[in-house]
Order: structure tokens, then sequence, then C-alpha cells
């Protein structure tokens, strides 16, 4: 599995491995390669990766190359944050945020 800024990458291959079938709640991002809020994201999702890590897992999803799970969730935006919870989404959330506002927004689905 290739990982962004220390953030797994899934695909549609393994979304339904990786995110529906967790234990763990898991936040998506929807992130683009072209996308310059995305990549200013990527070191905020590491550093919540690491200090949630055993609440939470981080994952990302590059809606160029995985067009069938960003069409099945209605993503149109990037970035998109979306909470999954026992397979299904619990929250979404859109555009870039700092780590303390992600944190507070995560806090009742975490």
């Amino acid at each position: 599995m290739t990982t962004i800024a220390g953030v797994p990458e899934v695909t549609d291959e393994d979304f339904a491995a990786e995110v529906i079938g967790s234990d763990l709640p898991v936040l998506v991002e929807f992130t683009a390669d072209w996308c310059p809020p995305c990549r200013q994201m990527a070191p905020v999702l590491g550093a919540v990766a690491e200090e949630e890590g055993d609440r939470l897992r981080v994952v990302q999803l590059n809606v160029d190359r995985n067009p069938l799970t960003t069409n099945a969730y209605k993503v149109l935006s990037m970035p998109t944050f979306m909470v999954f919870r026992g397979g299904e989404p619990v929250k979404s959330m859109v555009g870039s945020r700092p780590k303390r506002r992600l944190l507070e927004e995560l806090a009742d689905v975490v």
C-alpha cells in the first residue's frame, strides 16, 4: 500500500476491505495531486494519524485514480473528509483546516 506523508492510500479495489471493513473508525481524505489545499493537509493528516492511531485510522483516496469510490460517495470538492464507522459514512467535511479544528470536528465520531 502506498503512503503519502505517512498516511496510507486506498484505492477502488481495496476500499471495502480497508475502510468499510475496518474495526476502527476511518477518516478518508478524498484528494488529488493537482489540489494545493490537499497537499497542505498531508502533514496535518500525518500528525492526526500518529496521535489518534489507537482510536482512528486515517487514509487517503486519490479521486483521479479511483473514480468508482469518488462517484459512489458523490465527492465533488477536494479535499473532502469522510469518517466511516461501522461501514457507513457518519460525517463529511469539505476544505482544508488546521489540525486543532479537525480534531474538534472528529471528537463526536471517534
